[in-house]
């Protein structure tokens, strides 16, 4: 099976490369620029289309939350002319597309976990554009799975995780928002979990699904797991203070509940994520090895002031 991954760089798409690699039953193709230019639409539906993929997994994305409310232009071109490129070129080879969406397209002011079928109601130019661009898939290709995730993490990129981990390493403590939840999900596992329903896609299957870590947390707890992590390996550590939304005022509104059902996926393909604690300490795990094939030593306690 010939399967083909939107974009180079991105957490997804760099969990799906390493997961493919460890299997034998299928081949992952990523494209990236100049291939996938948002300004040269036909060059890129000719890359697609010349791939002749059976399956398109669309993770290609505008994810500044914050800079989206200052480029709404941009964020718009990625989020819903790009989608919808993608899924053209899918429809005219008749195969079909795993759109990768947010827990953002939903407003997270009423109470979770959200189901597929709730109304959505985006407070931010990012779950606009998300969701724009989920209706656009669906509008072109029949042939769809769009997958709403929520707060990914791993050990590429820019991330949550990452961030705390890097933050600790000078900071004797860490303010984090503890009044908004959510479902910490691992890349490495959504992307295990998106080339696993790869090949079970018939018709009956195809719709809007939520894929995301099993269990919940606010992002104070998520923090602090990462860090009793770190420091039971020997990484860095920081205090974690717990503050209100409104002491960290962002450009965009973040949901107070981005909690998301997944039974709908389970039911239907069998298949849930783990918990999100052991997911996460894998991913912190890692990074800690990482840092030490890197040379950087590791810290002894809290991190320094």
């Amino acid at each position: 099976m010939r399967v083909l991954a939107t974009g180079r760089a991105g957490q997804i798409v760099t969990s799906l490369m390493e997961v493919a690699a460890q299997r034998g039953d299928l081949e992952l193709i990523t494209i990236g620029r100049p291939e996938f230019d948002l300004t040269k639409p036909i060059p890129m539906r000719q890359a697609i289309i010349a791939a002749r993929p059976d399956v398109v997994i669309s993770t290609a994305a505008y994810t500044a939350v914050d800079r989206a409310e200052e480029e709404p232009a941009l964020a718009h071109a990625v989020n819903v002319v790009g989608a919808a490129l993608v899924a053209e070129a899918a429809a005219s080879l008749c195969v079909p597309i795993v759109h990768l969406s947010t827990d953002y397209v939903f407003s997270g002011d009423d109470g979770g976990p959200r189901r597929e079928t709730d109304e959505t109601r985006p407070r931010t130019v990012y779950g606009s554009t998300k969701l724009e661009g989920e209706r656009a898939v669906a509008s072109i290709t029949p042939q769809h799975v769009i997958l709403r995730t929520s707060w990914v993490y791993s050990p590429f990129g820019t991330n949550f995780v990452k961030t705390i981990m890097r933050l600790a390493e000078n900071r004797e403590s860490l303010s984090i928002v503890a009044d908004q939840y959510g479902n910490p999900t691992s890349a490495l596992g959504l992307a295990d979990a998106i080339l696993r329903i790869a090949a079970e896609l018939p018709r009956d299957r195809f719709g809007v699904y939520h894929l995301a870590g099993a269990g919940e947390t606010n992002w104070s707890g998520f923090a602090r797991h990462i860090l009793n992590i770190s420091r039971t390996y020997g990484g860095p550590f920081s205090v974690v203070r717990e503050i209100a939304s409104a002491d960290y005022p962002t450009r965009a509104r973040r949901p107070q509940d981005s909690r998301l059902c997944t039974d709908k996926f389970e039911q239907t393909f069998g298949w849930r994520l783990p918990a999100w604690q052991a997911s996460t300490e894998a991913v912190v795990r890692r990074l800690l090895q990482m840092r030490q094939h890197s040379g950087v030593p590791a810290a002894d306690g809290i991190g320094g002031g």
